[in-house]
């Protein structure tokens, strides 16, 4: 390591640590890899040793450091988003792990169309006159829905295809742009009544209260219970009427506070001046942490190359060392120039103490909460450096070799994260080869979506090696568990708290009585990605057969299958269909032939 640390380039670029096992410790960034890396060792007479100025942190890093290796970029720019991409995939054990690696949705509308509409986007969309509103962590969709239950706008975007005045028109939710009942300048004005909605959530709550007040007079329910649930929605969106100043218009401010043993970055969202929006990530902290890392780190996550790009500038609370490199990056990648600044007095500075306020306040109620043994405990079990906060459940399902399909399952301490499950239609035949399949795709997508803190496999200690091998070759230290169900006269027994159920870790076998919570932790997330798999399953053989059963048909191969589901979008759609409907695509006879077997069958309504 000694020459190492005498051969370091002085350019810009990325550095790793790694300790006696190869394991990596840490990225970090410089402009200069020589300067920075040098700095944290004190080099003497042949003896490479820790520098004695560094915390207890980075002091026990680097006396674990057994090899360092760089890579060097071309730019300090460069060097910022490979170490965010390094650190998302890796998950070095000194490095800060923040969770929030969200996109948040926007509001928008082309006023370039003669008779726009609102949508939705996590992207930016092209043209010169998008307007954009936003972002939303919440209640973006009961906005949107509220605006076109509230102004008669164009309500689908077929609508306009149409040459003549749809039920939407009929029951006064639209003007009739299609037979040219109104004007594009009549309808810009609709336009801005939906923007002062927009602007205004008190307005828009107080217009659907008396909406929901309608509906429940003329004894429409369901209506006025949806209108309920939209108000609450709305509300969730936090407002601080005490920030808002005039002067201000468009800025987004981070504040990042901690106490011992957690850490939390606070992000406000201010509009014309008013903050309209906020959010928040909590990250769990084994040592002082970096602060600089994690407001780099936040920054960069958040305004991703195709994220919309609302705001006149970024306040933090804290000084950013990077933030010219940072200010440049951002300005490249959103395609205009973003300021990064730290306020010291005045009006904004008020923003950054809310924003610094508003930090406490969510780890006080976090320490508030009761807190539960059992994650330590598995960590305990597993032999693991951290305790797992997010985990990949993963299993797969095929009969005889058909509708081989996989599912991954995500729990976190806020329990499943359903928005994060996936489904894999998989080649392989055996479940070897499966799980295989499975994991390689998942490893493949780790630049977009992070690598978790443990990967639990339903399965042996076979599977469980493959995983390792696989992590391995990629180069990702992370731990693997696998539970094997227990077989009772050849069948899988899952009764809770009677299955005594095996399970693999790096360590051994590990068999724990029935009753032992962690045992049942393990089983649950066992039978939820099992649960998940099978609905799959079901799904992909019911479709398979559906397309068996047109096949039967005289004359239908799969080519005409393939046309007709091009044509009708699904095999229900072709069941149902009428003798009309079918001779749109096939030729009359075949178009007779395929009704009459379906209708033998039992498939279409006589």
């Amino acid at each position: 390591m000694l020459e190492t640390l005498k051969s370091l380039p002085d350019a810009p670029g990325v550095y790793q640590y790694f300790d006696g096992n190869d394991r990596l410790l840490y990225v970090g960034k410089a402009k200069s890899l020589k300067k920075r890396v040098r700095s944290y060792f004190r080099l003497n007479d042949g003896d490479v040793r820790p520098a004695p100025n560094l915390g207890p942190r980075i002091y026990r890093m680097i006396a674990q450091t057994a090899r360092v290796e760089t890579i060097v970029t071309e730019s300090e720019s460069d060097a910022l988003l490979l170490e965010n991409s390094l650190i998302k995939q890796l998950k070095p054990r000194y490095n800060i792990l923040l969770r929030d690696d969200k996109t948040y949705p926007y509001i928008y509308i082309d006023l370039s169309d003669p008779f726009p509409r609102f949508e939705l986007t996590r992207k930016v969309v092209k043209g010169k006159k998008v307007k954009y509103f936003g972002p939303f962590p919440t209640g973006a969709n009961a906005i949107l829905s509220s605006l076109y239950e509230l102004v008669p706008l164009v309500q689908k975007k077929g609508c306009l295809k149409g040459k003549k005045a749809c039920l939407f028109h009929q029951i006064g939710r639209c003007e009739a742009p299609c037979e040219g009942k109104i004007t594009p300048e009549a309808y810009a004005r609709l336009v801005d009544e939906a923007f002062g909605y927009i602007h205004h959530k008190k307005r828009l709550i107080g217009a659907l209260k008396k909406r929901m007040a309608l509906y429940a007079e003329t004894m429409r329910f369901e209506e006025a219970a949806e209108i309920r649930d939209r108000i609450e929605a709305i509300g969730k969106i936090e407002e601080y009427s005490s920030a808002d100043l005039a002067r201000l218009e468009d800025l987004d401010i981070f504040a990042v506070d901690h106490d011992e043993e957690r850490g939390a970055v606070v992000r406000l969202f201010m509009r014309e001046g008013k903050i309209v929006a906020s959010s928040h990530t909590l990250f769990n902290l084994h040592d002082e942490p970096d602060i600089q890392e994690v407001y780099r780190r936040t920054i960069l996550e958040f305004y991703g190359a195709q994220t919309p790009f609302t705001a006149t500038a970024i306040l933090t609370a804290h000084p950013l060392e990077d933030a010219d490199g940072l200010s440049k990056l951002l300005s490249i990648r959103i395609g205009k120039k973003i300021g990064i600044v730290t306020p010291r007095r005045g009006d904004k500075r008020r923003l950054i103490a809310l924003a610094l306020k508003n930090a406490a306040e969510i780890l006080k109620q976090q320490r508030k909460r009761p807190a539960s043994r059992l994650p330590e405990r598995i960590a305990e079990l597993l032999g693991l450096e951290r305790v797992p906060e997010r985990i990949e459940i993963f299993d797969n399902s095929h009969l005889m070799g058909r509708a081989c399909v996989g599912a991954m399952v995500v729990w976190d301490k806020e329990g499943w994260q359903k928005q994060s499950y996936r489904h894999y239609n998989l080649d392989a035949k055996d479940e070897y080869g499966q799980m295989r399949q499975m994991l390689e795709r998942r490893i493949e997508s780790f630049g977009k979506s992070p690598p978790p803190d443990l990967w639990i496999l339903d399965g042996g200690e076979a599977l469980r090696r493959l995983a390792e091998t696989l992590l391995q070759e990629a180069g990702v230290d992370l731990p693997v568990a696998a539970i094997a169900k227990e077989k009772i006269d050849a069948k899988a027994h899952r009764a809770k708290g009677a299955a005594r159920d095996l399970l693999y870790t790096r360590d051994g076998i590990v068999q724990l009585m029935p009753s032992d919570p962690r045992l049942q932790w393990f089983q649950r997330l066992r039978d939820e990605a099992h649960r998940f798999a099978i609905s799959f399953h079901k799904k992909q053989r019911l479709k398979e057969e559906k397309g068996i059963s047109l096949l039967e048909a005289k004359g239908i191969g799969p080519a005409k299958v393939k046309r007709m589901l091009d044509y009708f979008g699904s095999f229900e759609a072709i069941r149902t269909a009428d003798i009309r409907s079918l001779r749109d695509v096939l030729s009359q006879k075949d178009a007779e032939t395929l009704f009459e077997h379906l209708k033998n069958i039992g498939k279409v309504p006589i």
